[in-house]
């Protein structure tokens, strides 16, 4: 199956038109024309995965290699020292992400993974009733992903509607219209705007909120039975947190 055919099944899955407008979801790195015999997904890469991946073959990643313009390549640099190793490799890279959050992975994270029914839905933002308090939720989310230490921002203990986003969605506190906002990548000044607000905030970890993205692609991809002709899928779901938490 060539990589063109690859691109328009996941497009079916996913449409990458739904992506935003700085995101570079797609084909990364790769020939259109290119014969894929075998698909390897996972949420990022390294050089220590790409050393396991065979020649020729494509990655199916949530996070983009290329986001950012390239002016050099010192292979130094993460991304042009992973560029240098699958251009020699022949490896073929395609994206799912902004246009995958929205289509897939915060509604399995929110439904089934932290398992809250869904009130509404947008773009980014699901909105969950929870009526109970501050510290039920902190509990419910350490045990639902396996964490001792949350980051949070405490402004009320009631708490009667949740937003949940995925990954990093502090940009969306303006839009939010709810009494605690779930979310990665919370910084200082993010806090700060949070209280004023009277918003509590709980960072459930960029890492912790997506790494379900192998499985969830997995599961799409063995149903597909064009995709099932390829020798075959292997999932990457053990791809580390680069964070360590002591």
């Amino acid at each position: 199956m060539k990589l063109i055919d690859i691109y328009e099944i996941l497009n079916t899955i996913s449409p990458f038109d739904l992506q935003e407008k700085w995101d570079n979801s797609g084909i990364n790195i790769g020939d259109k024309d290119t014969e894929i015999t075998k698909i390897y997904l996972s949420l990022d890469i390294d050089s220590e995965y790409l050393e396991n991946v065979e020649n020729g073959s494509l990655i199916i990643t949530h996070h983009p290699l290329l986001i950012s313009p390239i002016k050099s390549f010192n292979f130094v640099d993460r991304t042009s020292k992973l560029l240098k190793t699958m251009i020699k490799k022949d490896i073929s890279l395609i994206s799912l992400h902004t246009n995958f959050d929205k289509t897939h992975l915060n509604h399995y994270f929110v439904s089934k993974v932290l398992g809250f029914n869904i009130l509404t839905t947008n773009d980014f933002v699901a909105y969950v009733e929870y009526n109970s308090t501050y510290d039920s939720l902190i509990q419910l989310l350490k045990d639902k992903l396996s964490v001792d230490i949350l980051k949070t921002v405490k402004t009320r203990d009631d708490i009667e509607k949740i937003a949940i986003t995925t990954g990093s969605g502090m940009s969306l506190l303006s839009e939010i219209d709810a009494d605690c906002f779930l979310t990665g990548d919370i910084k200082y000044h993010d806090a700060l705007e949070a209280k004023e607000r009277n918003i509590n905030l709980i960072d459930i970890g960029h890492f912790e909120s997506e790494r379900y993205f192998c499985e969830i692609i997995e599961d799409v991809l063995k149903n597909n039975l064009k995709i099932n002709e390829i020798v075959g899928i292997i999932s990457n779901k053990d791809f580390k947190n680069p964070f360590n938490y002591n």
